[in-house]
């Protein structure tokens, strides 16, 4: 057998590529994080960080994956014994119940099937049926099921009550249109190693004034979590925060405003589009009824191993998507089109998914999902 040399790419939802500008960020020699050099880019930061955001609220930074700001959300925010309206419809949305559970919230869950996304009407009935909720908790980007909610309708309906109104926004930050203020999001919580181009090891969380009106009444038990400290040494960090973590995030963000965000969101959707256009024309099934941007989950042919699937394409021609979890399994596959990617890595993604179908016994047309993919991203990238 022909022996490739092999490239690799990286087409899974999280950890992404990373750009060879930001990493050499990364080996620039660390600093003391107490110094006021260190502190002034820091604050540079912070500051870049409210453009991803769409907001004037302060972005704190936290050194854990993105589940550290998600913990950070429920023991600020709440109490033991609080009410908190949990949407789970895919695996995130059921880390937000986990941790929920870990501080003895009281949860409403509110449960669909994975791959359907919550409606605007459906979290408006549950807080009419729990007024005394005192927080709603979403997933933006649903990554385990390729699915998107409608944010912006979801906070038409809270941004009028007392509840307030948090989403995990850890994958869908850049690739989603997110704007904080505007469409009045309470708490908005990320991640580093998705649309923001960086290695796993950095959290974002970001409140507004409604928000922090629960944190300072919130006395349920957190250190290391604790954002009355982050906010009370701001923009500096009360503990020691990833120095050259943070050099690679001003890199990052200076990068995105080049780019600028409107056009960053308009990347992620047309290489998505193309994706999905691609598996389609393979006759291959969508597998989210609301798919987003981050990334395509496709339900596996049937006589097809889905593990196999992902395995072949990741070891022998270098591509690496994600596989379905939990009950999905060997069931959907997911292809990222998520932070430094462009539209060839999206073409090339595809050209190795046409090989491996074939490989497995479902006999596509090749180059058939290519061109139309093609087809999306020429029309996209020649728009007047």
């Amino acid at each position: 057998m022909y022996q490739m040399i092999k490239k690799n790419y990286l087409l899974a939802p999280g950890p992404t590529p990373v750009p060879s500008d930001i990493l050499l960020e990364g080996a620039k020699e660390t600093i003391h994080h107490r110094t006021p050099q260190f502190v002034s880019i820091l604050e540079e930061t912070l500051e870049g960080l409210k453009y991803l955001f769409q907001t004037e609220n302060r972005v704190f930074t936290l050194l854990s994956s993105g589940t550290g700001a998600l913990e950070a959300a429920v023991s600020n925010l709440l109490n033991p014994g609080d009410k908190a309206i949990i949407v789970e419809a895919g695996k995130f949305g059921e880390r937000w119940r986990e941790i929920a559970e870990a501080y003895n919230i009281n949860i409403v869950s509110l449960k669909l099937e994975w791959g359907e996304a919550v409606t605007p009407e459906q979290i408006k009935e549950a807080i009419e049926k729990h007024p005394d909720a005192k927080a709603v908790f979403t997933t933006y980007s649903e990554t385990s099921t390729g699915t998107v909610i409608d944010l912006e309708g979801i906070a038409k309906i809270t941004r009028d009550t007392d509840v307030v109104l948090v989403t995990d926004a850890v994958s869908a930050l850049l690739a989603e249109p997110l704007k904080m203020d505007e469409w009045g999001i309470d708490v908005v919580v990320s991640g580093s190693q998705k649309g923001v181009m960086l290695p796993p090891g950095l959290a974002f969380i970001a409140l507004n004034e409604k928000a922090w009106k629960l944190v300072e009444n919130s006395n349920n038990s957190r250190y290391y979590f604790n954002l009355k400290a982050y906010n009370k040494k701001y923009p500096d960090n009360p503990w020691t925060p990833g120095v050259n973590l943070i050099y690679m995030l001003r890199k990052a963000i200076n990068i995105i405003k080049n780019e600028g965000i409107e056009n960053v969101w308009k990347r992620h959707k047309m290489l998505a589009d193309a994706t999905r256009a691609a598996v389609q024309a393979l006759g291959l099934e969508l597998f989210s009824k609301r798919p987003g941007n981050v990334a395509t989950a496709v339900k596996v042919p049937e006589g097809v191993d889905g593990k196999k699937l992902t395995k072949i394409m990741r070891d022998k021609y270098g591509v690496t998507i994600a596989g379905g979890q939990e009950h999905l399994k060997g069931k959907i596959f997911r292809i990222s089109t998520l932070g430094y990617l462009s539209i060839f890595d999206t073409i090339i993604g595809i050209s190795a998914l046409e090989f491996t179908l074939n490989e497995l016994g479902y006999k596509v047309e090749f180059g058939k999902g290519v061109k139309a993919a093609q087809e999306v991203l020429y029309k996209e990238v020649n728009k007047e």
